[in-house]
C-alpha cells in the first residue's frame, strides 16, 4: 500500500463526490484529480465501493475530530451539548458546504449498496452515542440524546437546501429547550 497515493486518491474522491455526487464521479475522473495512473488508483481501490467506503471513513473522522473539538473547547456540561450547533453554525458558513456526505452518500446509493448504508448507519449510531455521553455528563436523560440528534440531522439538511446557516441556529434553540425541560424535570 502506498500510503501518499490512497491519500491523494481519497481526497481527490472527497471533493469530487461532495461537490458533484457519487454516481456521477467515475474512477477515471478520480485518477485525473488525484494526479495518479489508473493501475496505482486500482492497486489501492480495486473497486469504487471500496473508495467510496474510504472516503466516508475519511469523513467520519474528519467530523468526529471537529465536534469533539468544539465540545472539549467548553467546560459547562450543558454549553458542551449545545457546542455540538455552534460547530454546525461554522460548518455551514464555509462556502464549500453541500450537506451531511453521509445523508448525500444514503441518499444517492443507500437503497442499492448495502455496505453504504451500513457505513451511514454506524456513523450516525456513533454520533447518537457520542450526544448520550455528553447527556449524561450534564445530567440529562441519555434518551434526549436521539431527539438532539434528530435536530442537528434536520438542521444539516435544511442548510443544505436552503443554502442558510440559520438552521443551525434554529437547531440550537429548540435543543436549548429540550435541555431545559429535561432538566427542570430532574
Amino acid at each position: 500500500m502506498n500510503e501518499e497515493i490512497r491519500t491523494r486518491v481519497v481526497a481527490a474522491a472527497d471533493a469530487l463526490f461532495y461537490t458533484r455526487g457519487f454516481g456521477k464521479v467515475g474512477m477515471d475522473a478520480v485518477r485525473d484529480a488525484a494526479g495518479v495512473s489508473l493501475r496505482a488508483l486500482y492497486k489501492e481501490f480495486p473497486s469504487k465501493d471500496e473508495l467510496i467506503a474510504a472516503v466516508l471513513a475519511g469523513r467520519h473522522e474528519m467530523w468526529t475530530k471537529g465536534v469533539e473539538a468544539a465540545v472539549e473547547a467548553i467546560s459547562d456540561p450543558v454549553d458542551r451539548l449545545l457546542a455540538v450547533y455552534d460547530f454546525l453554525d461554522d460548518w455551514f458558513r464555509d462556502a464549500d458546504f453541500r450537506g451531511c456526505g453521509f445523508i448525500n452518500a444514503f441518499g444517492e446509493l443507500g437503497a442499492a449498496d448495502p455496505r453504504v448504508a451500513e457505513v451511514v448507519r454506524e456513523h450516525k449510531a456513533d454520533f447518537q452515542r457520542y450526544l448520550a455521553r455528553l447527556a449524561a455528563e450534564a445530567g440529562i436523560p441519555e434518551s434526549l440524546a436521539a431527539q438532539l440528534a434528530i435536530l442537528a440531522e434536520g438542521a444539516q439538511t435544511t442548510a443544505a437546501i436552503a443554502d442558510t446557516a440559520e438552521a443551525a441556529t434554529q437547531a440550537r434553540a429548540a435543543a436549548e429547550v429540550l435541555i431545559a425541560a429535561a432538566l427542570s424535570d430532574r
